[in-house]
């Protein structure tokens, strides 16, 4: 089955999130899950882009989902795949691979 390359979004920040004390640091995260995500799936293109709520890019979307987290008092990182929250705080690998799996990709 062909997929079209999918999107993850880590929303987070420099600083940790106060009841995320012990977690690792949200750029920390980003690069882990990359890296699994990589690793279960190769050769099988997504993309990670890392959002920090306190300077978003210009992309409206992405702006309004960095408020929402600050205002909502969300747990960071926000892992986000295809406009559903797939992790906070501290996100679960299964639960992210499983999201991925819905878009036709194979773990291996």
């Amino acid at each position: 089955m062909e997929h079209n390359q999918v999107e993850i979004i880590l929303y987070g920040a420099e600083q940790l999130c106060p009841s995320c004390v012990n977690l690792p640091s949200s750029k920390e995260t980003f690069e882990w899950l990359e890296a699994a995500i990589a690793r279960k799936f190769p050769e099988q293109p997504f993309k990670m882009t890392y959002v920090d709520i306190h300077f978003p890019p210009a992309e409206p979307e992405k702006q309004s989902f960095a408020q929402k987290v600050i205002e909502e008092d969300m747990f960071y990182p926000v892992v986000v795949i295809k406009d559903k929250v797939v992790g906070e705080g501290n996100p679960r690998l299964k639960t992210i691979f499983s999201e991925l799996e819905k878009y036709g990709y194979k773990a291996v």
